[in-house]
């Protein structure tokens, strides 16, 4: 079974939810995997609490996050896989084809240096607003040393409506992040999804997956594209 490492950056009061979901998927048999540490940039937040709860071993990073800084950590918990799950800072110097960032936004157009969080659910209410989309998604990619440049494997468009706000918009996508992020971690770490770390074309097991109205039962097998 491989190993892997999570990293969550959450805040001083809370955060890690997403952490959470793939800690109880690895008990559940959804995630086939040994999660080895959790790392956070806040030494004493939500996160580490989580993890004690939990009882996964908790990795305080601070600044300035060098490529040095990843790979030691990675090496420290001998990972084979990384899954970012709300972490904020910029990734360098690990394996692409080995990592991996769920994202509560349409990429590429809402991704990018400070799109994360409520910022993405304000562009993207904005956007709809002016009739430019009318779908948020939620997306899961391979990382590379650009913001939420690397290739989208997994797609899943959620429901805009008149009279969202940021808030409403951030309570969708949150579901079905953690409907789907640990099903789909799975496929990585497993080796269902993957691609060669270099050219994006390689990629193999992309997924766009509809839902059925507001449930989060789809309405047939997710379409594996290629």
């Amino acid at each position: 079974m491989k190993n892997l490492l999570v990293f969550a950056s959450g805040d001083k009061e809370g955060g890690g939810s997403g952490f959470q979901k793939l800690v109880e998927a690895t008990k559940s048999g959804v995630l086939q995997a040994n999660i080895v540490g959790v790392i956070s940039n806040h030494a004493g937040g939500g996160v580490s609490r989580r993890a004690e709860k939990l009882n996964v071993p908790f990795y305080y990073l601070d600044n300035p996050w060098t490529a040095e800084d990843y790979q030691f950590i990675v090496n420290l918990t001998n990972a084979d896989f990384v899954a970012l799950s709300g972490w904020l800072k910029l990734v360098k110097g690990l394996p692409p084809d080995r990592t991996i960032n769920i994202h509560p936004g349409p990429l590429p157009k809402f991704g990018g240096p400070g799109m994360y969080g409520h910022h993405v659910h304000e562009a993207v209410l904005a956007a709809f607003k002016r009739g430019e989309i009318t779908h948020s998604e939620v997306c899961m990619h391979f990382v590379t040393e650009q913001y939420d440049r690397g290739p989208v494997f997994f797609r899943c468009k959620v429901e805009l409506l008149p009279d969202d706000t940021a808030e409403s918009i951030a309570t969708r996508v949150n579901k079905v992040e953690h409907a789907f992020q640990s099903y789909f971690t799975n496929q990585v770490v497993n080796g269902a999804i993957h691609w060669d770390g270099r050219n994006p074309d390689s990629l193999v097991g992309y997924v766009e997956w509809v839902l059925n109205g507001k449930n989060l039962e789809p309405n047939s097998k997710p379409v594996v594209l290629f």
